[in-house]
This record gives C-alpha cells, sequence and structure tokens, in this order.
C-alpha cells in the first residue's frame, strides 16, 4: 500500500529515498509532497505491524533517523517492528498516565522491569510487568506529542523490544550450541531434516 502523510517537523531536507519511522517502522521515503510525503509497504512489514489498519485521518508518529553526532536519549530505537501488542487500558493518575498492553508470548521474554520497549516508535521505560502485560508510566509531554492518547482498548500497537535483550539470546545460544527462538534463517535451513 501506499500511505500519503501530511506533516510539517518532519520534512526539513527530507528526501526521496530517506528513511523516516511511522508508527515506530522504518520507511522509505517514495514521493515528496509540499504537505507530506508518500512511503510504501509492503508484504511482512504489513502482517508483522498496524499500518494495514490505518484509515484516511489517523494520527501517526513520525520520527527522522538519528545523525551521527546528534545526542542519544532513550534507547536504540531502530524502526524493525517486530510484532504488534493489544492496547488494553489507558488510565488517567494525576498529571500523568498509566499504559497497558498486552503483548505475544514471543515477544515477552525480552521485555525486563525498568527495560526498554518502544511502542508505535515511542521509546518507553517498563513500569510493571505481569506475564505478557505490560505497564508503562506516561508523562504529559509523551501523552500530548504522540498518537497514544487516541488509542482505544483492542487497538494494536507496534512493538520494538530491545535490540540488546535479542543479542544477548543469540549469544547465549550459540554458546550453548541452540538455535535461538524465532531465527528464521537457522529453523529454514533445518526444515524437513529427520531428526
Amino acid at each position: 500500500i501506499r500511505l500519503t502523510i501530511a506533516a510539517e517537523r518532519v520534512l526539513e531536507d527530507l528526501k526521496v529515498g530517506d528513511s523516516i519511522a511511522v508508527n515506530g517502522v522504518c520507511l522509505t521515503v517514495v514521493k515528496q509532497r509540499g504537505d507530506g510525503f508518500e512511503a510504501e509497504a509492503v508484504g511482512e512489514t504489513l502482517e508483522k505491524t498496524n499500518l494495514g489498519d490505518l484509515q484516511e485521518g489517523d494520527p501517526v508518529n513520525l520520527e527522522r533517523p538519528l545523525r551521527v553526532g546528534d545526542r542519544l536519549g532513550g534507547h536504540f530505537v531502530q524502526g524493525h517492528v517486530n510484532g504488534t501488542a493489544v492496547f488494553r487500558t489507558w488510565t488517567r493518575r494525576g498529571e500523568n498516565f498509566l499504559l497497558e498492553v498486552e503483548l505475544p508470548e514471543a515477544l515477552s521474554r525480552y521485555v525486563i522491569l525498568e527495560g526498554s520497549i518502544a511502542l508505535d516508535g515511542i521509546s518507553l521505560t517498563v513500569a510493571r510487568l505481569n506475564g505478557n502485560r505490560v505497564g508503562i508510566n506516561i508523562i504529559p509531554h509523551t501523552a500530548s506529542a504522540t498518537n497514544l492518547k487516541y488509542r482505544q482498548p483492542g487497538d494494536r500497537v507496534n512493538v520494538e523490544v530491545d535490540l540488546i535483550a535479542k543479542y544477548v539470546e543469540r549469544l547465549l545460544a550459540a554458546h550453548a550450541g541452540v538455535k535461538p527462538a524465532g531465527d528464521r534463517e537457522a529453523n529454514a535451513l533445518t526444515e524437513g531434516v529427520d531428526e
């Protein structure tokens, strides 16, 4: 599908071929417009993310890539979404909010209390963890500057787990002589092998 996105702040020096994260999904700009840009999403991207759920007029989070030499705030977010979580609750707590999402079992092992997670491209800190349910405290700035305030129970949000956790899992699996969970290449090589 081709997404036409109206935007202002992210347009400075944006050109065809540049990357931009849309709801945390790294996409390539295929056309510039005076009031925004166009990008395409295909195949696995649509299956793995919430981009296919978007309707005309839906707000999205946009972020340009980090430039070498820029100050890094938050954690490493690549725009390589691992899957989606289900938005469960959005509770006001004084000036702040408590957001709760339910992760797929396959992703919950990468999440730790006070660790990092990206939801719709927003770098966040895990405040509560109960099985595959994750609670996150949202400050007023994040609530007002992102599309989280428009989410309803049952909506899907894109999830990118902490990159470091995935590397640690792979290194430990290699050390133990075990295929890492979710390793498509390794799994594809062993398909059909009689054990």
